[in-house]
């Protein structure tokens, strides 16, 4: 009697098959160049999700929170804060020439929405919404608001949200097939997701919490911003945070210590390009 493949040898080769199909639709890419922070780490993106779907998805995404923040009377409706954060972009968005060429051509938007959420976001494309949460209630300065949205725009730079993207569509498949092959059931390829997450996912969110920072106060730097806000924006952070959260191993931002040092070291480096912008 012939064996072709135990059933152990042939559950390692169909796993084996599914990471040739993951890693075969997936590149390598570097989205941005490392600017004077130097950040220069390859990006790996699957070829079945294109930036231009992603920007498409984002302009979707973002026409239907603005219409809805509309709706309720929560967009721009303090015009003074609106074009003060207008204002900061203005300053800012050239500025992604150093890291993208054509980062200075999208189509930018810039809003503000009335909550007392301590949040802001950039989508891909340059969709940006600022809370007036995180300006009133921290008391942020120009400067501090050009951190954070320098930080925003970064992500979009880097095109986060689609190495995201890529990396849970991989693993995804990854983790049904095994799975299945192994016979664990939806417990197990929940158990399996987590891990997934703490081994895998949050580490590399930490990485692009650590760029976006980096990337950010060069920007703010070049823009005219004084980069080192960014440290006393993360000191705001963390004191309304209040000190608490999860440690930095289980969390997919770096810890407020680790964050504000990093900061520092970048800001300084970073020096001669805002005093060269406020000649």
């Amino acid at each position: 009697m012939t064996h072709l493949i135990e059933p152990g040898a042939r559950g390692l080769a169909v796993l084996a098959a599914a990471l040739a199909i993951a890693a075969g639709g997936c590149q390598s890419v570097q989205t941005t160049s490392a600017g004077a922070v130097g950040v220069e780490r390859r990006q790996s993106m699957s070829t079945l999700i294109s930036e231009t779907d992603m920007r498409r998805g984002s302009e979707q995404a973002y026409a239907q929170v603005m219409s809805q923040a509309r709706q309720k009377g929560q967009l721009n409706a303090d015009p003074i804060l609106t074009q003060r954060v207008r204002a900061i972009a203005t300053r800012l968005i050239p500025a992604t020439a150093a890291f993208r060429p054509d980062a200075p051509g999208w189509s930018w938007e810039v809003n503000v929405l009335k909550s007392d959420q301590l949040n802001a976001w950039c989508m891909p494309g340059g969709k940006i919404a600022f809370y007036s949460g995180i300006i009133e209630r921290l008391g942020l300065t120009d400067e501090e608001i050009a951190a954070i949205m320098g930080h925003e725009i970064a992500h979009a730079l880097r095109e986060h949200a689609r190495e995201r993207a890529s990396e849970r569509q991989a693993a995804g498949l990854l983790i049904g097939v095994g799975a299945a092959v192994l016979g664990v059931g939806q417990a197990g390829a929940d158990l399996s997701q987590m891990a997934y997450s703490v081994a895998v996912g949050m580490p590399n969110s930490r990485a692009h919490e650590t760029e976006a920072d980096r990337i950010g106060v060069e920007l703010a730097a070049r823009g005219g911003y004084d980069p080192r806000a960014a440290v006393t924006l993360w000191q705001k952070m963390a004191k309304a945070a209040g000190g608490g959260g999860p440690p930095q191993w289980l969390s997919t931002h770096p810890s407020a210590q680790t964050r504000q040092q990093d900061l520092a070291t970048y800001a300084e480096r970073v020096m001669p390009l805002y005093q060269a912008a406020r000649r």
